[in-house]
């Protein structure tokens, strides 16, 4: 299955103090119930785990039957404690984090927040962003480790902002524009369409920024690879050297030796060109303003070049 197909994950404002976060993605069921406006059942009371066994301890006290009906009672007021301490503290955990949830209900973005376009493009920005954090060149400090942990975060965040908000909105165009406009109207309307049109190719082009990142990291990567196997053969250059000189005439194993001193210097400067393009696309990216890229320039470029078409209006 194509990965872009699958939705995307929560997303939670990196603003956010850390305790919050952890308790905000430890229950997405939770997060849920507070997008639907759902509140915790007010008619729980443990009155009624108490019932059973108040009810045998009269019968007992009214009949004067024997011990047996006193000791069932009690262990059955035993159990019914346990079973209340156990409920009432679950009870209490959802309702905190329940009340967390609607309190932050602006700082985190669930999949369904987002029409189908939408979650397929904040899928790809968060595959993009992952494949940064995960490799090899970010873990060993090659490129800038501390700007990525801080500036893709965000950039994710204010991605998935921003296409909650272009959502919310396409849909509330598809509700009020009417399917057959009557004669002349079509103009009216036009600028509506046209400006959730250059809202999406400003994404767009954002997250393919991002993916144009991701891919020069992931290209480093592979020449990080072959850098750290020529090392380990670095190592043992002096026994190549021996085996070449004492196997081969004086004059041809003076060439090879040769050879692999500017094989290895030519991985070497492939790799150091490969950070630096990783490097150049982060800056790129990652040094240039979100809102300069979803400000008034892009609009005045969208006018003059045309929009391109949500794909859930294309069809």
């Amino acid at each position: 299955m194509d990965p872009r197909a699958l939705p995307p994950r929560l997303v939670i404002d990196p603003s956010l103090p850390p305790e919050v976060s952890v308790e905000l993605r430890s229950s997405p069921h939770i997060l849920r119930m507070a997008r639907s406006g759902k509140r915790m059942d007010p008619s729980f009371s443990p009155v009624l785990l108490f019932a059973l066994p108040a009810l045998l301890l009269m019968v007992w006290i009214v009949t004067g039957q024997g011990e047996v009906a006193f000791i069932s009672g009690i262990g059955m007021g035993l159990i019914a404690l346990i079973r209340w301490m156990a409920l009432d503290s679950s009870h209490r955990i959802v309702k905190r984090r329940l009340r967390l949830a609607n309190t932050y209900a602006d700082r985190f973005i669930l999949p369904e927040d987002l029409d189908r376009p939408c979650q397929m493009l904040l899928r790809r920005a968060q595959d993009a962003a992952e494949a940064v954090l995960n490799s090899k060149v970010h873990k060993a400090g090659l490129i800038d480790s501390v700007e990525n942990q801080v500036s893709l975060p965000e950039e994710i965040w204010q991605i998935s902002h921003r296409l909650r908000r272009l959502s919310s909105m396409h849909a509330e165009h598809g509700r009020l524009i009417p399917h057959e406009l009557p004669p002349g109207m079509e103009d009216a309307f036009k600028p509506y369409t046209s400006a959730l049109d250059t809202a999406w190719t400003s994404l767009s082009h954002r997250v393919r920024h991002l993916e144009k990142y991701a891919k020069q990291v992931l290209k480093a990567d592979k020449v990080f690879h072959a850098h750290r196997r020529l090392e380990a053969l670095a190592a043992k250059t002096p026994e190549y050297q021996q085996l070449l000189a004492d196997t081969v005439r004086d004059e041809l194993a003076h060439e090879r030796i040769r050879e692999l001193a500017d094989q290895a210097a030519h991985v070497r400067k492939l790799f150091e060109e490969s950070v630096m393009q990783a490097r150049q696309a982060a800056g790129e990216l990652l040094r240039t303003p979100f809102s300069d890229t979803y400000g008034t320039g892009a609009i005045g470029r969208q006018a003059t070049t045309g929009p391109q078409r949500h794909p859930s209006r294309d069809s």
